[in-house]
């Protein structure tokens, strides 16, 4: 069973392609993604890595927890499931008059 893995403070130079190669010095990386903003397509410093087996995903929470990835530290930890939340009230455009 593949397990995902949250990888937080990466430099806005990180790839996707860089991520996974870094992340396959621990094991079977079966995806690497970045998380960007829409508007701007910019990295938003965090994204998210799945090992192929628990036990390398526990390797490479070892082996990059705290280390330095083109010049930034990282935080890598299991991924929690996304919370929900409350539905948004408002937003756009609300012409007053």
């Amino acid at each position: 069973m593949a397990s995902k893995l949250y990888v937080g403070g990466l430099s806005y130079d990180t790839t996707q392609e860089s991520l996974q190669q870094t992340f396959s010095q621990a094991g079977s990386v079966v995806s690497a993604t970045i998380i960007t903003d829409k508007m701007s397509g910019r990295s938003r410093g965090f994204g998210f890595v799945e090992m192929s087996t628990e036990a390398e995903a526990n390797k490479a929470i070892e082996m990059f927890n705290g280390q330095e990835l083109d010049g930034r530290r990282l935080t890598v930890n299991i991924a929690r499931p996304m919370a929900e939340r409350p539905p948004q009230r408002g937003g756009g455009f609300r012409n007053r008059y």
